[in-house]
């Protein structure tokens, strides 16, 4: 099973949704570093669970410890261990799911690679284990806005057929101040209504999340197959529950004439979205990635079960009705991850 990420600053992560803890190593960080634990907290808080109407309602404080690679508040060099507790594990929800294959999730999959799985809550598979991913990008996002001034944030653009038009031109600097961390207030109303009536049936929604990284320099990108944007896209497709990527123009450039589509050294156009050639070009690195809806819903749904028949179950347990707005602090953490993987292979580069 590949837990590990990166080159020149690698994570490994470890640990299950029901188990004691989740947590992550982080080798390569380099040394003499002033960290902030306030802000690191601050990240996790932002994607723990029960924060709000739109959000699954188990109950984590996400309360981290770093266990080696820190002394005196800063980096040594050595690789960094944060441990996440889970507080709130409910395994015996997940009793009558032991033979059954749950519709979305990797039940199946990891049962047939595997011969063995961790059936309370997918195990490894849970978006659980992206906690520890978010603290490890909060150290990253650290490093690159006090050594490189680069900034990543991210919010929803979408939720269901709610969709906000030209997300990137927006001010973003109101989108946390809402439960669904959608820059636009009065659509973010209408998401957050639209989860919760979806809710209250017992289904889901699934939507879309746009994300901007700012003050990149120009030549991160290892072509021809570390590509930034290549990197990047493997990063966030590790998060649960993606199912599409596109960068800049992304597929409406697909619809255009390379006339229209080109971005002109004498311009102010951004459809390349920030890499070109795999490389970044300076400009603002726009991404947009599509979430499906949550696979755990309320209703009934017809199961496979391991010994080949199906049979109509109801799931219980606590799930989010959309996982977009949680997913926000992920995004930024996968990216940061990667952009400072790059910006540390980079120096090979220059005298």
């Amino acid at each position: 099973m590949a837990n590990s990420i990166g080159k020149n600053i690698q994570i490994s992560s470890f640990g299950e949704s029901h188990g004691p803890m989740v947590g992550v190593v982080i080798d390569g960080f380099p040394s003499g570093f002033a960290i902030d634990e306030a802000q690191i907290q601050a990240e996790l808080k932002r994607r723990k669970p029960g924060q709000s109407s739109v959000s699954t309602s188990r109950q984590e404080a996400d309360e981290f410890s770093i266990v080696s690679g820190v002394f005196e508040g800063k980096t040594t060099g050595s690789p960094i261990a944060i441990l996440i507790p889970n507080t709130n594990q409910a395994p015996k929800d997940y009793d009558a799911l032991k033979d059954l294959y749950r519709p979305g999730h990797a039940d199946f999959t990891y049962q047939k690679k595997y011969g063995h799985r961790d059936h309370r809550g997918g195990g490894r598979s849970s978006a659980r284990i992206t906690a520890a991913w978010v603290a490890a990008g909060a150290l990253c996002k650290q490093y690159l806005a006090q050594t490189a001034h680069i900034t990543i944030q991210a919010v929803v653009a979408q939720i269901g057929h709610i969709e906000v038009d030209n997300i990137f031109e927006l001010d973003w600097q109101t989108a946390e101040n809402n439960s669904v961390r959608c820059p636009h207030p009065a659509m973010a109303l209408a998401m957050q209504t639209a989860i919760e009536t979806t809710a209250a049936e017992g289904d889901s929604l699934g939507g879309q999340i746009a994300c901007r990284i700012q003050n990149c320099p120009v030549g991160l990108g290892e072509p021809v197959f570390d590509k930034l944007n290549a990197d990047l896209a493997k990063a966030i497709f590790s998060i649960n529950a993606v199912k599409g990527l596109s960068f800049g123009s992304g597929f409406e450039g697909a619809k255009r004439k390379g006339s229209q589509n080109n971005d002109s050294g004498a311009g102010n156009s951004n459809h390349d979205g920030g890499i070109t050639g795999g490389i970044s070009n300076g400009k603002d690195i726009c991404l947009q990635v599509a979430f499906k809806p949550t696979s755990s819903i309320a209703l009934p749904q017809t199961m496979l079960q391991q010994n080949g028949e199906t049979i109509t179950h109801q799931i219980q347990g606590r799930h989010d009705p959309c996982v977009v707005p949680r997913a926000v602090p992920i995004v930024e953490a996968m990216c940061a991850i990667t952009l400072m993987d790059h910006l540390l292979l980079n120096l090979k580069y220059k005298f």
